[in-house]
Order: structure tokens, then C-alpha cells, then sequence
């Protein structure tokens, strides 16, 4: 055996046996339950340490105890007795709540850092469920991007899920973390929080990109037609550009050529082509109507693929605080 074949708990093992019974114990009395039943599994596995290795293992010791000169603390831990023996019972706990609903925003924060492709073939494996709990868990465009790269035959399951879903206990956002540990590192929460809802699927689907939003609803639709209806009600549309300003307006349509425009106002309704055309040039608005009296038909799809496409314009413009939108309450396109 030799030491560069050694694993970091491999070392800890011999360090502790060569120590002695009464050493390791004391050491014992500093780690974790996890973390002592870790090393006990690797201590069971060794029968002889050779004297070399021994000697090495000792070296590596030395050489890590100067190069990580300092003190070792957990964190958290400290930060809560600390919190705790705050004079003023009132004072602490209100210390220690702002500090709880701090941390636990950190829950499945890993998997906000991973690419949406690789969470996707993580997550793909899972129950519906689950895949539904964490993606509650994320922001609206991650959350998005993922639903995205799950199989088609899953996106409306899982979406169906995230509405229903209102607050998770940590109990289950640990067995989350745990099923997923080996792959990731995952913080528990420490406190109910709320996640999913329709809230959730609206922003969700109104960042979908190839007219997604559309199938899932389509889909859910034979599960739960009531759900979503109410998902449309709230879904921010087309239609609803028509409560916008007029500066709004012109920011949005100078992001937006004249095909892409004649497309989108193919369906729409006279109020909302009334108000599209009073925010641009008479000029170009002359070009407009004149190209949708001539105008063959178009597939459905391909109107709404286009004015989905205008709204996700409006949607980054109101990211970048640029604008502020409406929702919901807007007539259905016929």
C-alpha cells in the first residue's frame, strides 16, 4: 500500500489507530456522527499498517498541519451559540430568525450553478415529484431551461406537480439532498418554506422558448383543465401589451422587425392592432396593414410562436428594469 494510493479517510484511519484507543476517542468526541461512522468503516478494513507507511502518514500530517495554520471552525454552528447567548431573549430570537431565513435560501443552491442540460439528465431518472420539488426550488429561468431538456413525455407531469405544490418540509428537501449527494453537494433547509404553485409555472412557462408552454398546456389540459385555465389567466400574453404605455410600447417594438410584427398581429385582436399601430411611424404602420390584407393563411402555431417571441422581449425588458408589466385578465386570441 502505498501513500499516494492512500484516500484522505485511508490517512485519518491509520493516524487515529497509531494514536491509540484513548487518542481516537478524544478526537471522537470532535467529529460528527457521520463523520466518525466514516472512518470506524475504513479503521474495520485495515489489518497491518506497515511501519514505512506509518512514518508517511505521520509526514503528510505534519506537512498539512503547516500548511492549514489557522483555526478550523464550523460556521454555523458557532454563529447560532453565539446568536443564542445574545442578552435579551427577544433580541436573540429575532437574531436568530433573520439568520435562519438567510441560510436556508441555500437549499438545493448547487443545482442553481450546474448547467440546465446536465440537472436535467440528473434529474430525469427521478419520480415526477421530485423533479418537481426542486425545480420549485429554482429561479424561473433555470427552472425553465431544465423543464426544457427533461423527455417531452414528462415536461407536463412535472409542471402539473409544480402548481399543486405549495410548502415542503426540510424532512423532504433532506431526502432530496441525500438521493442526490453522490453527485452533488447539497445544503438542507432549516424551516418550511414555499415553493411551486401556479405562480411558479407562470414564470416558468412564459420563459419557454419553440412554443413549449403551449404543448405542456395543451397537456395538462386533459389532466386538469381547471388548473390550466387558471395557469392561462395569470400567463402574461400578447393581448396584454394593450395595457402598456406608449414609451413601453416603442421600446418593445424597436427590439421587433415588420414580418415578425405582421405575423404576431395576424390573430390579434382591432384595440390591440388599434394600439400597435398608433406607437410606430405612419409609414410603417401603412406597410403593416397593407401586408396583412394580402396576407394568405398561416398556420395558428406559427402566429403564436411569434407573439410568444414579442412577449419574451417585453419579458427581458422587464428583467432589466427597463419596464414594468401587467398579467392576467387579457381576451383569448381567436
Amino acid at each position: 500500500m502505498a501513500i499516494e494510493t492512500l484516500t484522505g479517510l485511508n490517512k485519518v484511519a491509520i493516524l487515529l489507530i497509531c494514536l491509540g484507543e484513548e487518542g481516537a476517542s478524544r478526537i471522537f468526541d470532535e467529529l460528527t456522527d457521520d463523520e466518525v461512522r466514516q472512518v470506524t468503516r475504513v479503521m474495520a478494513t485495515i489489518e497491518h499498517i506497515p511501519i514505512d507507511l506509518k512514518e508517511k502518514v505521520f509526514a503528510s500530517y505534519y506537512e498539512a498541519q503547516n500548511i492549514f495554520k489557522g483555526i478550523f471552525v464550523k460556521g454555523e454552528d458557532f454563529a447560532k451559540r453565539v446568536i443564542s447567548a445574545t442578552p435579551g431573549e427577544q433580541r436573540s430570537n429575532f437574531l436568530m430568525d433573520q439568520f435562519l431565513s438567510a441560510t436556508e435560501s441555500k437549499s438545493l443552491e448547487t443545482i442553481s450553478l450546474m448547467a440546465p442540460l446536465m440537472v436535467a439528465g440528473l434529474l430525469e431518472q427521478e419520480h415526477p415529484q421530485t423533479i418537481a420539488l426542486v425545480l420549485s426550488t429554482q429561479h424561473v429561468e433555470h427552472a425553465c431551461e431544465i423543464l426544457t431538456h427533461l423527455p417531452e413525455d414528462m415536461r407536463a407531469d412535472v409542471t402539473y406537480r409544480i402548481s399543486k405544490i405549495e410548502k415542503v418540509s426540510p424532512e423532504v428537501i433532506g431526502r432530496i439532498e441525500d438521493a442526490l449527494s453522490r453527485e452533488i453537494g447539497l445544503v438542507t433547509g432549516k424551516s418550511h418554506k414555499k415553493v411551486g404553485g401556479i405562480d411558479a409555472v407562470v414564470g416558468i412557462l412564459n420563459h419557454m422558448k419553440n412554443n413549449l408552454d403551449g404543448d405542456i398546456l395543451e397537456e395538462m389540459e386533459e389532466t386538469d383543465p381547471e388548473m390550466a385555465e387558471e395557469i392561462r389567466k395569470k400567463m402574461f400574453t400578447f393581448e396584454n401589451l394593450i395595457a402598456l404605455d406608449g414609451r413601453s410600447l416603442q421600446m418593445i417594438l424597436r427590439e421587433v422587425n415588420n414580418d415578425s410584427l405582421t405575423m404576431a398581429l395576424k390573430t390579434a385582436s382591432e384595440k390591440m392592432k388599434a394600439k400597435i399601430f398608433a406607437n410606430m411611424s405612419a409609414r410603417a404602420a401603412d406597410m403593416i396593414k397593407d401586408d396583412l390584407d394580402t396576407m394568405g393563411p398561416v398556420r395558428l402555431s406559427e402566429v403564436e410562436l411569434m407573439q410568444q417571441s414579442i412577449v419574451k422581449i417585453a419579458l427581458k425588458l422587464e428583467e432589466e428594469g427597463k419596464l414594468v408589466l401587467g398579467s392576467g385578465g387579457a381576451d383569448e386570441l381567436v
